[in-house]
């Protein structure tokens, strides 16, 4: 009988990421055609002690292919404990504090934000990360050629050669190829903030993050399936190597660890029926990889019958993260099989965790 669940189990998974695939491939991907520049953005930028990565991200703004009097920059401070001074630049930029009001610091930071924005488009990333010298080039062609009013955009991560890098790179990588994925198949349910491009007008028409500033987390995925709730049309993946925004990956399993308890926390709250059901399959079929490893050593199931499990598990995952791989990096994926093997184990304690834990995030500690 468990025999029988556990394969019906992984049927389902197997079809269900093979569904992603499918729609992986039906996103078209997209180069800019070097239209003239039009729109205009602010590019906000919550932050809280980052004085070491501001910099450098603000100079890969310095570096964009765009004139400077079509976008500015609106830097949040969270409560930072040294405060961050700009100047010397030629596009316009401003600090300004958080107004906080609710449970989470980052949809407040956006929020605050929001209310001295002057431009049409909005697009927000993290202090951490660097933008591609046609980052907003790619972007207002994208706008140019189609009616949208959202654009989410990939991220990837610059990794040293540890097997932790490594591991996250993967972790990364699957979750773009479900976005991705997911918005080929007209179900999108998940993004992230760190590209992430809107307009001022949608955002009042959602009401902002009303409805779920009770999570810490999320001023992405809420927004984006707010939006796809009433104006589906208008919502677009922007699959373009050139507008793919680097940032860091955790420097230890601790901070990755709490990263992704964050993370997995906002499931539960999801608007999107189908990002609910595939969580779930996907849960349940890391959780079924480890039962079957313990069933099989403890020889309640054959040893062979979690080796096919572990091997369609393993065929079906590495082609999602081998064309999504060839999207963000085109590099050789790393570390593939033992993180494979690692990753069920990771995940599923993951998603119990956060179901009832609590995390650390930029120096306070949230419930969920």
């Amino acid at each position: 009988m468990i025999a029988i669940i556990l394969s019906v189990i992984l049927v389902t998974y197997f079809l269900s990421i093979g569904l992603l695939i499918y729609g992986f491939t039906k996103v078209k991907k997209y180069h800019n055609t070097n239209l003239k520049p039009q729109t205009s953005f602010t590019i906000i930028v919550p932050f809280r002690n980052e004085e070491e990565n501001l910099p450098n991200l603000l100079l890969s703004f310095s570096n964009l292919n765009y004139p400077n009097d079509l976008f500015e920059v609106i830097l949040v401070d969270d409560n930072s404990l040294e405060k961050f001074q700009v100047s010397g630049f030629k596009f316009q930029v401003s600090v300004i504090d958080n107004i906080r009001v609710s449970n989470s610091p980052k949809k407040d930071a956006i929020a605050a934000a929001m209310q001295h924005v002057k431009t049409n488009w909005v697009i927000t990333t993290d202090a951490d990360c660097l933008v591609p010298e046609n980052w907003l080039l790619t972007f207002d062609n994208y706008i140019q050629q189609n009616n949208v009013s959202m654009l989410a955009g990939a991220v990837t991560y610059e990794c040293e050669n540890s097997f932790l890098d490594h591991f996250q790179q993967l972790d990364l990588t699957s979750l773009q190829g479900a976005t991705i994925g997911s918005f080929g198949l007209k179900k999108a349910f998940m993004c992230n903030g760190a590209n992430f491009a809107y307009t001022k007008s949608l955002f009042e028409k959602l009401n902002g993050f009303d409805g779920n500033d009770k999570i810490a987390s999320g001023d992405d995925v809420f927004l984006l399936q707010k939006a796809v709730g009433l104006f589906p049309d208008g919502v677009h993946y922007l699959k373009a190597t050139e507008a793919i925004v680097v940032t860091k990956p955790t420097e230890n399993w601790k901070s990755l660890f709490y990263q992704r308890v964050r993370w997995a926390a906002k499931t539960s709250s999801y608007q999107s029926r189908f990002g609910k059901i595939l969580g779930l399959i996907v849960f349940f079929g890391n959780l079924s990889f480890v039962l079957l490893f313990f069933f099989s050593v403890l020889g309640i199931l054959p040893y062979p019958f979690f080796v096919l499990f572990a091997f369609f598990k393993f065929v079906i995952d590495f082609v999602l993260l081998y064309i999504t791989n060839q999207f963000l990096s085109k590099t050789r994926i790393k570390s593939l099989v033992l993180s494979c093997l690692l990753y069920p184990f990771f995940s599923t304690t993951v998603a119990l965790y956060s179901l009832f834990g609590t995390y650390e995030w930029k120096g306070r500690r949230f419930k969920n």
